[in-house]
């Protein structure tokens, strides 16, 4: 990844952070995105002290000028090889007590920013010779998840948008693609307390790690990746197997 500049949004925190983490340390220059400025800031700082090379950018994805500027804002400095679109949250309740709120706030970050950030992203690397990008969707997106269900749309929604979007753009060499990972043991997921309960019914017998997933992202968002297009790769340690 030396050389290679790399866009995460949602890096401020969770999967994220593992991300940006996991592409510096592989040599990458990260760019993290997120609506919480002190938290990029701090990952950028962290990605900094062991000699990486970070900035960060912070703005709403949700709305498409934000989302544009933003991704402009990065690529003012160079070329953009990658974007991972790790940005989203989780508001985990039962189908009856879902407002329309809920449901508005959910796909304006699980979908229509993760969109919007595609769009700025494939702009940009037509005009300079291809380049990756990769969704994080959910095992949800396969699978029943009651007190979840507007979730799981969302994120079978970001399935869908991953197939679509990278039969579309896959001939000018940029190469979309996805992961659905399982329960991940991030700070916020630990606090909630239901990664015990998932966990029993893992195989592999434990949530993933941050790190477990961000290996898979490094791979497609790599020049490793060279034939994988429209896939959504599960990780859930054997959680989901069809």
């Amino acid at each position: 990844m030396q050389g290679h500049t790399i866009v995460v949004t949602g890096g401020a925190s969770g999967l994220g952070r593992a991300v940006c983490l996991r592409l510096a340390r592989a040599g990458a220059r990260i760019a993290v995105i997120d609506i919480d400025a002190a938290g990029a800031a701090a990952v950028v700082e962290e990605i900094r002290g062991f000699g990486g090379a970070a900035v960060s950018a912070v703005g709403d994805l949700t709305r498409r000028d934000s989302a544009h500027a933003l991704f402009a804002e990065v690529a003012a400095t160079g070329r953009v090889h990658g974007l991972v679109n790790c940005a989203g949250v989780y508001p985990r309740r039962p189908i009856l007590e879902v407002s329309d709120e809920d449901w508005d706030f959910s796909f304006a970050v699980n979908v229509r920013g993760l969109y919007h950030m595609s769009v700025a992203a494939i702009r940009h690397m037509q005009g300079q010779g291809g380049g990756r990008i990769v969704n994080v969707a959910s095992i949800d997106a396969f699978k029943a998840h009651p007190k979840n269900a507007h979730y799981a749309a969302m994120k079978a929604a970001v399935v869908s948008l991953t197939k679509s979007l990278g039969h579309e753009v896959a001939g000018q060499g940029i190469l979309v693609n996805g992961v659905a990972p399982a329960a991940i043991a991030t700070e916020k997921a630990k606090a909630a307390g239901f990664l015990p309960e998932l966990a029993a019914q893992t195989p592999i017998g434990r949530a993933a790690e941050p790190d477990d997933v961000a290996d898979v992202i490094l791979f497609l968002v790599s020049g490793q990746n060279r034939y994988m297009v429209g896939e959504t790769v599960a990780v859930s340690g054997g959680y989901f197997i069809p």
